[in-house]
């Protein structure tokens, strides 16, 4: 597979609950190594996608594909996921290996080994015989994932992996994921609500809201817009760009609708900037100083709103 491979693609997928639409035209690309992070808010729609991908529940309309395939033929493609929506029912009494063994059984997963392999992956070789009922939140998170891994997965869906973690627990978690997506070529579908961690994993990004995704983007053009800039408000952002190239020699700017200009340049004197304008007859309106997170652009893209 090369990194434009399709993974998984929705084309329109809706999923109604009597007059509820919780997706409602979903279109949607997972490419060969992504790390691609889902960002939504509650009710937004993100788990329902995921049951959908995961074959846990069926659309009412549109279209999905995995690994190419769809219909009917997703059903084979499915045994090369892998899928942590929610905490999986352990017996509190057994051991981690324990519990692995007993659905590695269940599912016809072949060779007794897998269970030692994956616990080395998601570090949990050192609980011995403690039994899953003294786990820490953070154990009983990283056995679910390794649970999701004993299959070899090419495809890891994660709803909320990292929620109520401490930060420790989220590193460590954190640390995996970057380990399985590098080291072992895995394509990974999160969802969190810790944004800001999100944001320091994922190499791409889809914004949902009721049920529709807003925008998909790469972290790195994610990066370049949510950069520090100098927003200029002028009444002729053409002749600004101009001013901007030839007087200061800088084509670090972007040109926005409604006479912006945002600036990439000159952020440690923006005094520059608003001279050379005014000498060569650009009125600059407005001037300021903007950056934001990946919060803050969320935020801006719904038109504002609740925390997410």
């Amino acid at each position: 597979m090369n990194e434009n491979t399709a993974i998984m693609a929705t084309y329109g997928l809706q999923k109604a609950y009597g007059s509820c639409m919780a997706l409602d035209g979903m279109n949607m690309l997972v490419r060969h190594g992504d790390i691609y992070g889902l960002v939504g808010r509650n009710g937004a729609g993100k788990t329902t996608l995921m049951r959908m991908i995961s074959g846990q529940s069926e659309p009412t309309g549109g279209e999905m594909e995995l690994f190419g395939a769809s219909g009917k033929d997703m059903r084979a493609q499915r045994s090369r996921t892998g899928v942590m929506i929610e905490i999986p029912s352990f017996s509190p009494f057994l051991t981690a290996r324990e519990n692995l063994e007993y659905y590695r059984l269940q599912r016809g997963i072949p060779g007794r080994h897998v269970a030692d392999e994956v616990l080395e992956q998601v570090d949990l070789t050192d609980t011995g015989k403690k039994k899953f009922k003294s786990f820490s939140l953070g154990m009983k998170q990283r056995l679910g994932l390794a649970l999701a891994l004993m299959n070899h997965p090419d495809f890891l869906i994660l709803d909320e992996p990292i929620n109520g973690l401490d930060p420790e627990g989220v590193a460590e978690f954190r640390q995996i994921l970057r380990q399985l997506n590098q080291e072992r070529q895995t394509t990974i579908l999160i969802s969190s609500h810790i944004l800001s961690e999100l944001s320091n994993v994922a190499t791409r990004y889809g914004f949902m809201e009721k049920g529709r995704l807003l925008e998909e983007i790469s972290a790195e053009t994610l990066h370049d817009k949510c950069r520090t800039c100098l927003r200029l408000e002028v009444d002729d952002a053409a002749k600004a760009a101009a001013i901007l190239q030839t007087q200061l020699g800088t084509d670090k700017f972007e040109v926005l609708p409604g006479n912006v200009v945002q600036l990439y340049d000159c952020l440690d004197d923006p005094k520059r900037a608003s001279y050379a304008l005014a000498q060569n007859g650009v009125a600059l309106l407005a001037m300021e100083q903007k950056g934001a997170d990946l919060e803050a652009y969320f935020l801006d893209l719904i038109g504002g709103g609740r925390h997410v």
